[in-house]
């Protein structure tokens, strides 16, 4: 068998291995994050968060359709196409590193048996350690653009080589073509492809070009800027002069939607055609290949008409409405993100000294019978001093307040110090450099220390990356006796020790391949910098992000483990000199394979696995099932929205719920939206009309307390809105600017009540209750500006309110206080959920309260001990990440205020049962003892009962344990490197603390006193290493 066959059989084999890896350890529904939000718009192709992946869901929904009737495989057959993707994506990565393991080994020459079996080895040893590695692996497993991005990625950088080896020959060039119509297409899936531009310019180059140092540097040059003719001049330029043929077209000349765009394509085909010809008849080979480069490019962006044509159906996922192409142009754009600087900009002390207008918001709309594109509004950018901008700035957020304190704290700058340009590139080299890529690199190929997200790069006990080795790790890198964390911490199944073996191997090939091919080593170079040092510079990410962002570097992972395959190559030379012939190449690749990629799925399989994980399926399960029929829910982020868009758009669960996402609500379109039905979710009752949100009319509006209105008085929060939205100018008052701008005269609202029976009828509360509530609903709003967002939510409330709160309306527990608008005390616990209702509890009652608002006893006993479901987290052998255990948090501390509201009504064994539903529900392996089970222990003591209080009991037993493991730890990090723990060491000491007053109380004098002499023990141990501000012993006092 010749070597090409042997390296298809190999290859395939190889794809084939990661395929059924991928396939065994894929979720089988929907995941967190964007992933319900991708599969509910691929089922019904319905328009995604901007600038969309209108490929991806097209590819999507195809697999989808493969479910045939049974809806609940539906995201099954959709995350295993991102399987089979990744699959690809490694059969590639195998040809990739053959190919340049080919040239170190028999350059244009046949290899022989023995070549050919380092080679096939060198290709195995490396795809397989891109097949285990931890970011590649984790997005091969669910419904996300990043895999299906991986496989055009590794497609183009493949098929460049697959040119350069048959360039020579009469059609290579269509290879060239066919690398454009695939970058083309990629776009509709990410952008993240468009990175291999450069390293195909240094295939192009080396190839066809006598290579010299001037050279090599002009074609990276001309690789970036035909990266950014793309980026800028084809995907944004086209559709922005697209969209002003229209604006003129139908403004201007009279004529219907969507002509001057048409007229434009036409116009772009011709000329484009007309180019072709004429390089042709002149034989400007290269500029004719050029512009069919740029055809195909434009012909795979194309998929960008599906958004339009689906935002035009009103499809019930409808993100930036891009129903024409002046929207369409902003929704690729990505408006509605901002910018953040570049090259050249403000630090984040500076303000803007005004808000100039870049251009006008349009809206579709009718005039004299035809159709126009009516000014709706401006399009505001800050304009900074120019004084006070400068190059390269990488600490410009100035928008959070907890953004603007990170930048000090880590730059240690005083309270009214302002930064420097040094500072600048300290924040670059040390976060977004060291923390925000190198962190995320090497979490692959050097080891990781656990799931946690580490916010601070100071802090030793999250999310760092390890090496595995002892010694280093605890004096290396400063980070203590890892083996003396708390379970949690300890055990935690992200903890991935990889002894750097990967990266030692991957330098090694990258020092072998510039040393026998410097050419291609620095085309990979140039693939590794781009797909991640070029992102973390474009990012320019501020701090204290969501959640890690190690997706956004697949590619240069993927560069890395090219190097970690010819890395073999190297380690076969120096065994050649102990064991020569085949018997050194065989004992080469079994090492490497050993050392690396088997290493590498020992350790990384665990937290990969989620093959019975349906944790985000049960909580939007658990979520929806906890409301009223016909209910409104307003939501706040990604993981509690996304998945219930899924069970309602896919799985048809629950359509009756009208989900309001309040990240959305400050956007216009998204206001608009809630005015017609969707599903079986009719239109959401408002006070203000479409005048008064669209475009930029009431982005805010300010609070003014008039001296007509006394403020000790509640005023009609209806009637407020619509005083705030009037307009009659003595509703406005005169800005110094002489604006005439609405207000709020007063924060003092009120909203109509329903009677006693009819909140029994509507499931509000039970008979017997109504005896122990006031009906009367006034609350006072908390802000002095509103945004549109509260403005909406006002207006939602005192719609529904003025129609006789025929609607239930709910509010995550996961919203942000300031979303409940102040009306705290009328939030009603029901399960996991909150819903608003017109009454509150008596005084004498609240006061016993801890928490906002009254708990529906009898409703959420039944949710928690018949109705939630657990997504397989009752057993031992599934891993939920950070996030994933972030969605137990809720059920931990609200099963505990049920249990003792339970229990002050006399009802100590429904108490229990609620908190051994979620005990037994959530195991220890799903979601480690933290300080949310301080809430259960506490409430386990508060029922009273024997079998109550042993569990208690357990409970606060293995919480006392883990926070002296976590004390034991601390006091193990390097000194000069614990200070910053001193938080966590005053938190476990409080809780150690509060479990001894607990076993107090509860009259287990024995256990109370040997938990506060370990108390004692523990703070004093701590105070002699530490610098502590207070710690005291003394449990319960």
């Amino acid at each position: 068998m010749n070597f090409r066959k042997v390296n298809n059989l190999v290859g395939w084999i190889t794809g084939a291995i990661a395929t059924l890896v991928y396939l065994k350890t894929m979720e089988p529904t929907v995941s967190f994050w964007d992933c319900g939000e991708f599969l509910s718009c691929a089922y019904k192709i319905e328009v995604g968060h901007s600038p969309g992946a209108p490929l991806f869901m097209m590819i999507q929904r195809m697999f989808g359709l493969l479910a045939g009737g049974d809806l609940a495989k539906v995201a099954l057959f959709i995350n295993a196409w991102s399987a089979i993707a990744s699959g690809l994506t490694i059969l590639f990565l195998f040809w990739t590193i053959t190919h340049f393991a080919k040239k170190l080994t028999a350059a244009n020459d046949e290899p022989n048996s023995l070549q050919t079996t380092l080679i096939m080895g060198a290709g195995l040893v490396g795809a397989l350690a891109y097949t285990f590695s931890d970011t590649f692996w984790f997005s091969a497993v669910e419904a996300e653009v990043y895999a299906t991005s991986s496989f055009f990625t590794a497609l183009v950088f493949w098929a460049i080589l697959k040119w350069e080896h048959i360039a020579n020959t009469k059609y290579a060039d269509r290879w060239l073509i066919f690398i454009a119509y695939m970058m083309g297409l990629s776009v509709g899936i990410h952008l993240l492809n468009l990175l291999a531009i450069p390293a195909v310019a240094m295939v192009y180059y080396f190839k066809r070009y006598e290579v010299t140092k001037m050279g090599t540097f002009i074609a990276f040059l001309v690789g970036c800027v035909f990266l950014g003719f793309v980026q800028f001049g084809v995907l944004q330029g086209l559709p922005i002069l697209a969209s002003k043929f229209d604006l003129l077209f139908v403004n201007s000349f009279g004529l219907p939607f969507d002509s001057g765009a048409l007229v434009f394509m036409l116009l772009l085909i011709g000329v484009m055609v007309y180019l072709l010809i004429y390089a042709k008849k002149k034989q400007w080979y290269l500029v004719h290949t050029g512009i069919l480069c740029v055809m195909f490019i434009i012909i795979g962006f194309s998929s960008y008409l599906a958004p339009l044509i689906r935002s035009r159906a009103d499809v019930p996922i409808d993100m930036t409405n891009p129903d024409n192409v002046l929207s369409l142009t902003s929704y690729l754009q990505r408006e509605q993100f901002g910018q953040q600087p570049l090259f050249f900009g403000q630090d984040f002390d500076q303000r803007p000294t005004e808000y100039a207008t870049k251009g006008d918001q349009y809206g579709m709309s009718k005039k004299n019978g035809k159709d126009y594109y009516e000014v709706i509004g401006k399009k505001l950018e800050p304009v900074y001093n120019a004084s006070s901008k400068r190059f390269f700035p990488r600490i410009w957020d100035n928008n959070e307040a907890s953004h603007i304190q990170y930048y000090r704290d880590f730059l240690g700058l005083g309270p009214d110090e302002s930064p420097t340009t040094a500072d600048n590139f300290s924040f670059f080299f040390g976060y977004h450099m060291n923390w925000m890529y190198w962190r995320y690199f090497l979490w692959n190929y050097s080891g990781r220390e656990n799931d946690l997200q580490g916010m601070n790069p100071s802090n030793p006990k999250n999310g760092r990356w390890i090496t595995g080795i002892p010694f280093i790790d605890k004096n290396v890198l400063g980070l203590g006796d890892l083996d003396k964390m708390q379970d949690g911490y300890r055990n935690n199944d992200a903890r991935n020790s990889l002894y750097m073996l990967p990266l030692i191997l991957g330098i090694l090939g990258l020092i072998y391949q510039f040393n026998r091919n410097k050419e291609d080593g620095i085309t990979t170079l140039v693939l590794f910098f781009f797909t991640g040092i070029a992102i973390a510079i474009y990012l320019n990410m501020p701090p204290l992000q969501p959640r890690e962002r190690d997706y956004a570097f697949a590619g240069s992972t993927y560069a890395f483990a090219i190097w970690i395959g010819l890395g073999v190559l190297m380690v076969n030379d120096w065994m050649q000199k102990a064991v020569k012939g085949a018997a050194g190449a065989y004992a080469t690749i079994a090492l490497t394979l050993l050392a690396v990629p088997v290493l590498m799925a020992k350790e990384e399989w665990n937290d990969h696995d989620r093959s019975n994980k349906t944790l985000a399926r049960a909580t939007a399960y658990d979520a929806l099932m906890s409301l009223e029929k016909n209910a409104i829910i307003f939501t706040f982020g990604d993981n509690d929205t996304y998945p219930l868009w899924y069970l309602q758009e896919v799985e048809h669960i629950r359509p009756d719920v009208r989900i309001i996402n309040t990240s959305l609500l400050g956007i216009d379109w998204y206001i608009d939206q809630l005015n017609y039905k969707i599903n079986d979710a009719d239109a959401v009752p408002m006070v203000w009309k479409k005048p008064a949100y669209e475009g930029d009319h009431h982005n805010y509006v300010q609070y003014y307390a008039s001296p007509d209105v006394p403020q000790d008085k509640y005023i009609s929060l209806i009637d407020v809105c619509k005083f705030m939205t009037s307009d009659d100018p003595q509703t406005k008052l005169q800005t110094q600017t002489g604006e005439a701008e609405n207000y709020y005269p007063t924060k003092n609202f009120y909203l109509p009540g329903m009677s006693k029976a009819q909140m029994v009828s509507e499931n509000m509360l039970s008979a017997a209750d109504t005896n122990n509530i006031n009906t009367e609903m006034k609350f006072t709003f908390p802000k002095t500006i509103a945004y549109k967002d509260d403005l909406a939510i006002m207006n939602i409330v005192a719609g529904i309110a003025q129609q006789g709160w025929k609607r239930p309306i709910y509010f995550n527990g996961g919203l942000p206080g300031d979303n409940y608008q102040g009306m705290d005390d009328y939030m009603r616990m029901e399960g996991i959920m909150y819903r608003l209702v017109p009454f509150k509890l008596n005084d004498s009652l609240k006061a016993r309260q801890q928490d906002m608002g009254s708990v529906n006893l009898d409703k959420s006993y039944n949710l928690f001990t018949k109705v939630y479901q657990w997504g397989n987290a009752e057993r031992n052998d599934v891993y939920f990440d950070e996030k994933n255990r972030l969605m137990f948090a809720a059920f931990r501390i609200n099963s505990a205020r049920i249990a003792s509201e339970l229990t002050m009504n006399g009802r100590q064994q429904q108490a229990e049962e609620v908190l051994d539903a979620v005990m037994k529900g959530i195991s220890e392996h799903s979601y480690f003892y933290d300080g949310t089970a301080y809430y259960v222990a506490q409430a386990y003591y508060f029922v009273g009962t024997e079998s109550a209080k042993k569990k208690g009991k357990a409970l606060a037993e293995k919480m006392v344990r883990n926070s002296e493991d976590d004390i034991n730890y601390i006091l193990s990090v390097p000194e000069g490197k614990r200070d910053v723990l001193a938080g966590d060491v005053q938190r476990d000491a409080t809780i150690i603390n509060v479990m001894a007053g607990l076993a107090k109380n509860a009259g287990d004098t024995d256990t109370y006193r040997k938990w506060d002499a370990k108390l004692n023990m523990l703070t004093k141990r701590a105070a002699e290493h530490m610098n502590l501000q207070s710690l005291q012993g003394g449990g319960g006092q």
